[in-house]
C-alpha cells in the first residue's frame, strides 16, 4: 500500500479575495498559480483567470422527487493557459 497524507490547504473565503483585490486597479489580470502537486508550488504552472460561475448542484428526477438545481453561496473560478504560442496537439 502506498503511503498517504491528509492534504489540508486554508481555503480562502470571499473576504480574503476581497481584501487581496483591494488595491488593484479594475483593469489588472488576475492570475493563478496551480501546485504541480498538493502544497507544492515550487514547480507551480501559471494560468490566468477567464471567467467565473456561482456553483450550481443539479440532481435528477427520481420516482419521489422532480429535477431540481440549487444554487451554492460559493464561486468558481475557471482558468485557462497564459496567453502564448502553443504546439497544436492531434
Amino acid at each position: 500500500m502506498a503511503d498517504t497524507f491528509e492534504h489540508t490547504p486554508q481555503i480562502w473565503n470571499a473576504a480574503q479575495l476581497r481584501d487581496a483585490l483591494k488595491d488593484l486597479p479594475d483593469d489588472a489580470p488576475i492570475h493563478i498559480g496551480v501546485a504541480s502537486d498538493p502544497g507544492d508550488f515550487d514547480g507551480y504552472r501559471g494560468f490566468v483567470l477567464v471567467d467565473a460561475h456561482q456553483v450550481e448542484n443539479w440532481w435528477p428526477a427520481t420516482a419521489t422527487t422532480p429535477e431540481r438545481t440549487e444554487t451554492e453561496k460559493a464561486l468558481t473560478l475557471f482558468a485557462d493557459w497564459e496567453p502564448d504560442r502553443y504546439d497544436l496537439l492531434d
